[in-house]
């Protein structure tokens, strides 16, 4: 895979990269914030496929996951809804992709640094899995995806926030819809540098320098054996954890 093949490919994903291997993805949806949406174009179907084609470059040393704006991904995006007649036909196709998002995301062979350029309130997991988080002074993090709109938090969050935040706060944190600023996310150990906005880029893009400059075998080998543990939960975990979410999605309630 060459970057030329998927530098234009997506909708909602801007990629650049620079002399040293350091490739950014930075989120947005029309040009602006990133917005989360369920149809064929919407960020749950690109980015699964974006995060295979960049773990197939073999030129990427380095990665830079970023949002637009003042938020990372925030809210749901009304123009982008499932084309299926009714979310029974839709479920398919949500499953596959969910998979993909954080399967592929985890099988990008190279470090991973996320820029969290505001509020990471929709998928937050996307940026709390790379190997290096860095947070605008104002970002928050939450699921509001999932319980507090009425769905089985089962596409990774349920591994992630508890493994993240210890079980209790994690299954608080996901039953609730509790926002955690940066600050705390930092002392929670989730996130490593809270930074000023304008800083924020700028301190990944030295990251992800510093990173480059070290022999291309030992990022690949050492992005292996840090993510080792999270890829062989979400193997284990993830597609359970779909399955229950379509079930509650797709049964009458009761």
């Amino acid at each position: 895979m060459q970057f030329g093949e998927y530098r234009d490919k997506y909708q909602g994903i801007r990629f650049s990269r620079d002399a040293a291997g350091v490739l950014e993805m930075q989120l947005h949806t029309r040009s602006g914030p990133a917005l989360w949406g369920t149809s064929l174009k919407s960020l749950h179907a690109e980015l699964g496929h974006a995060f295979r084609d960049v773990a197939q470059d073999y030129e990427n040393k380095v990665v830079v996951l970023t949002g637009t704006g003042d938020s990372f991904c925030a809210a749901m995006d009304p123009e982008e809804r499932f084309p299926e007649p009714s979310l029974a036909a839709m479920w398919p196709r949500i499953h596959d992709e969910g998979l993909a998002l954080l399967q592929n995301l985890l099988a990008i062979p190279v470090p991973m640094i996320a820029a969290v350029n505001g509020p990471a309130l929709i998928h937050a997991e996307l940026a709390v899995l790379c190997d290096i988080v860095l947070a605008a002074s104002h970002a928050e993090f939450a699921d509001l995806a999932h319980v507090p709109g009425g769905a089985v938090p089962g596409d990774g969050v349920h591994t992630v926030w508890p493994m993240l935040l210890g079980p209790n706060r994690g299954r608080y944190f996901l039953l609730t819809g509790e926002r955690i600023g940066a600050d705390e996310a930092k002392r929670l150990g989730v996130v490593g540098e809270v930074l000023p906005a304008e800083e924020l880029l700028p301190r990944a893009r030295a990251l992800a320098g510093q990173l480059a400059q070290k022999p291309a075998l030992m990022l690949r080998h050492t992005r292996s054996v840090l993510v080792r543990e999270l890829r062989r939960r979400m193997y284990d975990e993830l597609a359970n954890g779909l399955a229950h979410e379509g079930l509650a999605m797709l049964c009458p309630s009761s």
